[in-house]
């Protein structure tokens, strides 16, 4: 069952994955299309990023009541339905549309991060992380592909009469949808149901566990570390991401070179995970966290030295910028999961991601004023300097 609910999890995140490349390649561009200035592109990574943590919230709730099936089928398929919103706003040039979309459409983001839990819910305390690396790295598939469509979905939007910067979300609309489908179907019987099941039976008939006498203050402990690791990780991705397009752009580069970049960078997001969760499970938890911190600075570094005429240097900057996320999401969230009791784990994820999409919604939203009122540099630097946070939060952690 545990091989089963791996499989299918990760036919929908391939899907899933290419939903997600959209809005990352294209939202900025569309925002600064739309509104004409630079100052409010970072508001679509705020917007479909807030939307995000409202989802999160409530598909963690229906996964918790319903299994996780229910859950992450419902919140692939409102993400879908926002992606058509996005279209339906470019073809009117509705501002208001167009945001109130990407919130909708934030329900598949927020989606697409859940759906890394459902395969740990049967795994061991041995398997956790690489079992949340097999989800994420079948993204990478769908991810990839998404940025590198977008000259193309551009040509199939102007060619039914839909602006070209729409066309990525047409794809979106389509391959949430089929995620979504895809889960409902086929996630047959429930992983986290199954799961609750085990502990019950365990509690009753072999261990006799009071889960009041657990250490709830380990239990805390955990899901302070591993909900702060993956906050601040969240924050410098979000925010460098968000206006390395719109950086792009002003220096005169094309959409294809914008989805090269973007597309190396998802690669990263996910790629390398294979081998980032037999790390975390062999070498820690702690020593993964470090590793995040210290990629993400030498992201900054490069990203806000590159020349802007070099595509390689941001090639190379974006995806260190996706590696060190990579390194604090698998190692946070298995430190969450390592903390987390069946009969309440969905919940409580989901209520963790609430923070995770708030603090990418900040990030979002404040890049663009940051750059618009400074520049790129001075973005990239700062957001590499605050991923140094994650260092003593790791060893203080130690300590205690």
């Amino acid at each position: 069952m545990y091989r089963k609910v791996l499989v299918v999890v990760s036919i929908s995140q391939i899907f899933g994955g290419a939903g997600l490349a959209a809005g990352i390649t294209v939202g900025a561009l569309l925002a600064q299309q739309m509104l004409g200035n630079d100052t409010f592109a970072g508001v679509p990574a705020a917007l479909f990023t807030l939307g995000s943590a409202g989802a999160a919230l409530i598909v963690g709730r229906l996964s918790q009541r319903y299994g996780r099936r229910t859950g992450l089928a419902t919140g692939f398929i409102v993400g879908g339905l926002g992606s058509i919103g996005i279209v339906f706003a470019a073809v009117l040039n509705s501002v208001i549309l167009l945001f109130a979309s990407l919130l909708v459409y934030g329900a598949g983001t927020a989606t697409n991060l859940q759906a890394r839990y459902a395969g740990t819910d049967l795994a061991n305390q041995k398997q956790r992380a690489t079992a949340i690396s097999i989800t994420m790295v079948m993204t990478t598939f769908g991810a990839v592909a998404g940025p590198n469509l977008v000259d193309v979905m551009g040509g199939i939007a102007l060619f039914i009469g839909v602006p070209a910067l729409a066309g990525p979300f047409i794809l979106s609309a389509i391959a949430y949808i089929l995620a979504g489908l895809v889960l409902f179907i086929m996630l047959r019987p429930d992983p986290l149901v199954i799961a609750n099941k085990i502990a019950v039976y365990n509690q009753e008939n072999e261990y006799e566990i009071d889960l009041d006498s657990i250490d709830k203050t380990l239990n805390k402990r955990g899901l302070t570390i591993g909900a702060t690791v993956m906050v601040l990780t969240q924050i410098v991705m979000v925010a460098i991401m968000t206006m390395t397009p719109v950086h792009m752009g002003n220096q005169g580069h094309g959409l294809s070179e914008v989805g090269i970049v973007i597309g190396f960078h998802i690669g990263a997001m996910y790629l390398p995970s294979l081998i980032t969760g037999v790390l975390v499970d062999k070498i820690g938890r702690i020593a993964m966290s470090i590793a995040s911190g210290i990629t993400l600075l030498f992201a900054g570094l490069l990203a806000a030295l590159a020349p802007s005429d070099s595509v390689v240097l941001l090639v190379i900057a974006l995806s260190l910028l996706g590696l060190g996320w990579n390194f604090g999401l698998i190692s946070g969230t298995a430190q969450v999961v390592d903390s987390t009791m069946p009969a309440t784990r969905a919940k409580t994820q989901g209520t963790l991601d609430v923070f995770i999409a708030l603090a990418g919604a900040s990030g979002g939203a404040l890049s663009g004023m940051v750059v618009a009122n400074t520049s790129f540099t001075t973005l990239s630097l700062g957001g590499g300097l605050l991923s140094l946070v994650l260092i003593p939060v790791v060893i203080w952690s130690r300590r205690s």
